[in-house]
């Protein structure tokens, strides 16, 4: 896939969200304890030596039992269950079904009720219900979770381990991170804050143990290792054109997550926390033995400043790219074994825009698709090698800061420069990938609005939806709420799966045509949202379940 991912600006799986409870009279660790803190629960490091192999796996099995024994009675105190409630008219699409804000998340149980049967008519005001999971922060009441356990709520309540139930108030969310801090208020007992671990330290291979609420089964343990590290996620963060930022560092796990896990602890042998479970990798929106969890060094990052301000502000540089492959290298005539990360677009007015970056001014054919290149290719910052456009995701969120200054080394038309950049606040909703001329420095007040995000199909992605080889169009993987495209009901991507190492959502509408006119790549589409005009009206030819139907958009001034 090519992903438009830029720690700054990258082109919303969220996922199913439940909530363990907690909530003990005994506190088991002063607020905001460290692993120091925690009484080891460590598993057995070498079995002792067996008279005969009867009894030496008996002792061994019941060393690993005791141990995890240890950590859920540690552990479960401090994870809570999270209900949220939401009053909303929603509205239903075409197909029928709800364009509430959860509906589109993978793995999370229908709460919003039926579907109105009358197409694109508004639904009445309804409550619509929605769990997840979350653990104690500190003593002082504040509770730490997803963003999208929140996101939109009315009303939230929490229950602790011993079934106490209490309301909760928002205090501060990072839609970036997919992090948010709620806080209950004299819950009538002492909080059992959860331990923070190193996720830096964190090895594929050691254990991880996630506690939660799956399925509404609240104080759930499950356990399973660490499977891969430095993966990345979308974020729930969405630009004006549907783009999305991305979270680095992320924790894949085996450990069993399931609708209903999001916001809950995943915790290692000592019972430190170690992520914050997120999101599974699943054809059956249950768990297939890929989970994700946000490491504990974003959460230590972000959760103190949403307590203190109610939001969290991320370094920007104002890119996007991606990780340079043997072919674009071959296309820009580098060598084949160069890595590093391509710029094809910088945003007007950012860091990276001021500082002189460049992005890609031509488009070459690559597997039957049309790609970017030309653009300057990052190899490292502040003296770090980047082989990745994840390279430049993970340095800018885990060693700068906003005001900052990083000097980027580039290969500008094969020449190795430095260029310094001071970098800024990411600003709320900055456009990603969006469909005007990337070259084009005008101001998108008046233009024609769609409000989606989208790729063009390959024979990957055509597989992965059940299409023909040579089906061609463009996959929509976002739509912004409120745009155009979302009035019109055109369905975003659900489905993540992984192509070629790269997380990409499928599963949405395929634009194939526009007022009759073919839709093969994304140039087709902005070409043809260049000329258009606020207020018009098109047709879209799609497909929808690989079935195909027509959608009539009325267009309307970029906001």
């Amino acid at each position: 896939m090519k992903t438009k991912i830029t720690q700054l600006s990258f082109t919303v799986l969220i996922l199913s969200l439940l909530l363990a409870a907690c909530g003990s009279t005994a506190a088991l660790f002063p607020a905001q304890a460290t692993v120091k803190d925690v009484p080891p629960a460590t598993l057995p490091q070498q079995a002792p030596q067996p008279q005969n192999t009867a009894s030496g796996a008996a002792t061994s099995l019941s060393a690993y039992e005791n141990a995890l024994e240890g950590i859920y009675a540690q552990v479960n105190p401090g994870v809570v269950s999270i209900r949220v409630v939401q009053n909303q008219s929603s509205t239903v699409n075409p197909a029928g079904q709800s364009s509430s804000p959860f509906s589109n998340i993978p793995g999370v149980p229908n709460f919003f009720g039926s579907p109105n049967p009358n197409n694109n008519q508004q639904a009445a005001p309804q409550a619509s219900e929605a769990l997840g999971s979350g653990f104690i922060w500190n003593q002082d009441g504040y509770i730490v979770t997803n963003n999208h356990v929140v996101e939109g709520a009315n009303k939230i309540e929490v229950k602790f381990a011993d079934g106490t139930t209490v309301p909760a108030k928002l205090v501060g969310t990072d839609p970036d991170s997919d992090l948010a801090v709620i806080k209950v208020d004299n819950p009538g007992f002492a909080l059992t804050p959860i331990a923070i671990g190193d996720s830096t330290s964190v090895k594929v291979g050691q254990v991880a143990v996630a506690i939660g609420n799956p399925f509404g089964l609240e104080n759930t343990m499950t356990v399973g290792i660490v499977s891969a590290l430095g993966r990345s996620l979308p974020s729930t963060q969405g630009s004006a054109d549907g783009g999305t930022y991305s979270i680095p560092d992320i924790i894949q796990t085996d450990a069993s997550i399931n609708p209903g896990n999001s916001g809950g602890p995943l915790v290692n042998d000592q019972g430190a926390l170690i992520g914050v479970n997120s999101a599974i990798e699943s054809s059956v929106n249950s768990n297939s033995g890929v989970g994700f969890a946000i490491p504990a060094a974003i959460v230590n990052q972000v959760v103190p400043a949403l307590i203190k301000n109610g939001k969290y502000e991320h370094a920007y540089l104002g890119i996007s790219g991606v990780s340079l492959t043997p072919d674009l290298a071959k296309a820009m005539n580098l060598n084949a074994t160069q890595r590093g990360a391509l710029v094809e677009n910088v945003e007007a007015n950012s860091p990276a825009g001021k500082a002189g970056l460049q992005g890609s001014s031509q488009q070459v054919t690559i597997d039957s698709q049309s790609v970017n290149v030309g653009g300057d290719l990052i190899t490292a910052i502040d003296g770090s090698p980047v082989k990745t456009i994840e390279d430049v995701i993970a340095y800018l969120a885990d060693h700068t800061s906003v005001g900052q200054k990083v000097t980027l080394t580039i290969l500008r038309s094969g020449k190795e420069q430095s260029v310094d950049v001071t970098l800024q606040a990411r600003p709320t909703n900055a456009p990603t990938t969006q469909a005007s001329n990337p070259n084009s420095n005008s101001n998108s007040q008046g233009r024609a609005w769609l409000g989606i995000a989208g790729q063009p199909l390959t024979s990957d992605i055509n597989k992965e939806m059940n299409l023909s080889d040579s089906q061609t169009g463009i996959l929509v993987e976002q739509v912004q709420a409120g745009s155009p495209a979302d009035k019109a009901g055109l369905q975003g991507s659900f489905k993540p799966v992984l192509i070629n190492g790269q997380r990409v959502l499928v599963g949405g509408d395929v634009i194939t045509a526009v007022d009759g006119k073919s839709v093969t790549t994304f140039d087709d589409l902005l070409t043809f949202m260049q000329t258009a005009k606020p207020g018009q009206q098109v047709n879209l030819t799609i497909l929808r379940s690989g079935k195909q139907q027509s959608l009539t958009v009325s267009l309307e001034a970029h906001p």
